[in-house]
């Protein structure tokens, strides 16, 4: 048996807005529109993972999602611009991360993250 794919299931009233937020400004492909239920992904064939947290790291709060992604300033360029301020960063984490914390449009505390390369 092998775990192939878990996916973060998000309550919403629009998923007109998830296809906004998670396609236009994240980067993410629409994989299905079923109208009651959106699915997007990426284009990369990632491993299964979850995290269990007791805080965010440096004291922030536990996200509900973290998306890793390969132009970390391009994102934050367009939350900024569609409205979405980050509540954290960005910042260079000590862990070989840099990141930003954003709320989605229903609410979402997300962590968008890119791993750098150390000094």
């Amino acid at each position: 048996m092998a775990v192939l794919r878990i996916m973060p299931d998000i309550a919403c009233d629009d998923p007109a807005k998830a296809e906004m937020f998670y396609g236009e400004i994240i980067g993410m492909d629409v994989l299905m529109d079923m109208k009651w239920i959106k699915t997007l992904g990426g284009g990369t064939a990632a491993r299964p993972q979850i995290s269990f947290m007791t805080q965010g790291g440096n004291d922030t709060p536990v996200p509900d999602i973290s998306i890793e992604v390969d132009n970390l300033d391009e994102v934050l360029d367009r939350c900024t611009a569609a409205g979405h301020q980050p509540v954290y960063g960005p910042a260079k984490e000590d862990w070989g991360v840099r990141r930003f914390f954003v709320h989605d449009p229903f609410g979402t505390l997300i962590n968008v993250l890119q791993h750098i390369s150390p000094d």
